[in-house]
């Protein structure tokens, strides 16, 4: 039988770790079962509405092209590694540890790219074809979608 105390510091273990769930049986036919909900994060949807501007003028009007207030990068060329799984994308090994590639880098077929921690399993990403990296197209320690894009090779 666990004494009161016992049971408030397993609250409060419980309550600093990341568990969801806890089971204590405290004698032969007693038991205590603890839930967390979990919050996922909400969504957040904006909705614009589209300003009217109406000009009225006896003179002409010239129309000025705006250049645009975002410079979209230019797609890099090559063919994308695309992520082949739902995970946490790493560039190097370890932390303290350069990255697999880079910019630049001449990578051949089978060559490992990079890793993604999917279900605390470290899983290797492998070059598809030989080329250079154009892209790197994730940061390290970002969460990646199946199929969306790694890496670009040329």
């Amino acid at each position: 039988m666990y004494s009161v105390e016992e049971i408030k510091e397993l609250l409060a273990a419980f309550d600093g770790s990341k568990a969801t769930a806890m089971d204590i049986q405290l004698g032969e036919n007693e038991f205590l079962s603890i839930r967390q909900k979990t919050a996922a994060p909400a969504a957040v949807i904006k909705e614009y509405a589209p300003e009217t501007v109406s000009v009225q003028s006896a003179a002409p009007v010239i129309a000025e092209t705006a250049a645009p207030a975002e410079q979209i990068a230019p797609a890099a060329e090559g063919t994308a590694v695309e992520s082949p799984m739902v995970g946490v994308f790493y560039s190097a090994p370890s932390p303290d540890s350069d990255p697999y590639v880079s910019v630049g880098s001449s990578v051949n077929k089978g060559d490992v790219l990079c890793l993604i921690e999917a279900m605390k399993l470290m899983n290797e990403v492998t070059a598809e074809k030989s080329g250079v990296i154009t892209q790197v197209c994730v940061e390290n320690g970002q969460v990646v979608e199946y199929g969306q894009p790694l890496f670009m090779i040329k």
